[in-house]
């Protein structure tokens, strides 16, 4: 994900996100803006220089870092702003590229907005809206509320747009059953591809009726995750593409048994060549212990009062005090 405004002052490393291989298809980006001419232009911007094949707008980020100035998921309370800024990307979209949205039930509980907002959204004619089960107040934390995506699907069926649900998706035999139970559209799998990017493979069998492939031994999974490590080498260098791989390796490794220093050594790796290494003295005759392996996994904080601009949420509608709390809500790269 890339915050509009970056891409707009073309921040080097925004740029280099929005770059594309040749055989990557379809190509998608994710912005994140809070100023409805900022957004335009840099969909404007993805659009005229053929970035991208499809664009989603992240309203659903809960970090307090980003909520505290009135982003992410604390944006659609403010409708007035919510409806400028997405009629802004899709005009400026001008039916080139597909522009969807992705949120969040609401703040908290008190303050729901996924039903407006997704009213509003399908009435601006984005291409479909994308809704995460939980509040802000949520964070990652309780269970999935799949009958809110089945509430914003009724709303939305008669418009014609399309609802794609999120939340706990672990396996495709989950997806399969949100759609069943909600009448969704489809997925969006959030932290259920930590450490196992098959799971969309798994996922395009189910969608395609076809027997889902099963999950790989120990062995396959230390082969995708020295592929992976090698690639993310390959883009940004070897001291940057180590230090990024560390935080997959307990997603990696989720369910396997992994003597604890080696464990610990991994989560220090510094060099293929370490990596190497290490994942040599790792035992990979061992199958995938489903019942672990594809439980949760990655951010699993919730629960917490969410930060906001103060008086915030006095008024659904934008005012002065609200409008200063956003001139600094943008930062380089963001995420949620």
């Amino acid at each position: 994900m890339v915050t509009s405004r970056a891409l707009v002052e073309r921040n080097a490393e925004t740029m280099d996100m929005v770059s594309f291989s040749s055989d990557e298809n379809p190509r998608s980006v994710q912005l994140y803006g809070v100023d409805p001419q900022v957004m335009a232009e840099a969909v404007r911007i993805i659009v005229d220089e053929n970035r991208a094949d499809h664009i989603d707008m992240n309203f659903g980020c809960p970090v307090p870092k980003v909520t505290r100035k009135g982003g992410g998921s604390a944006l659609p309370w403010k409708r007035d702003l919510f409806r400028d800024i997405v009629r802004a990307a899709v005009q400026a979209s001008d039916g080139r590229v597909p522009v969807s949205v992705k949120m969040r039930k609401g703040i908290d509980e008190d303050h729901l907005t996924f039903l407006d907002a997704g009213r509003t959204a399908a009435q601006e004619g984005v291409a479909w809206v994308s809704l995460h089960g939980r509040t802000a107040a949520q964070m990652y934390g309780d269970t999935a509320d799949w009958q809110a995506i089945a509430d914003l699907k009724a709303l939305l069926e008669p418009l014609g747009t399309p609802v794609l649900g999120n939340g706990d998706i672990w396996t495709a035999q989950d997806a399969l059953r949100m759609m069943e139970q909600t009448g969704a559209d489809g997925v969006v799998v959030g932290r259920g591809c930590l450490g196992r990017p098959w799971l969309f493979g798994q996922l395009v069998a189910a969608f395609e009726g076809e027997p889902i492939p099963a999950d790989p031994t120990l062995d396959g999974v230390l082969r995708t995750l020295r592929r992976h490590a090698e690639l993310l080498v390959a883009d940004y260098g070897e001291h940057k593409g180590c230090r990024d791989i560390r935080k997959h390796m307990a997603w990696y490794l989720k369910g396997f048994s992994v003597r604890q220093h080696v464990r610990h050594s991994l989560g220090t790796v510094a060099s293929l060549a370490e990596l190497d290494e290490l994942l040599g003295q790792i035992d990979g005759d061992q199958s995938f212990n489903t019942e672990v392996g594809s439980g949760p996994r990655g951010r699993t904080s919730g629960n917490r009062r969410p930060t906001l601009p103060d008086g915030w949420l006095d008024s659904p509608y934008l005012d002065e005090a609200s409008a200063c709390s956003l001139r600094d809500a943008e930062i380089s790269v963001s995420g949620g």
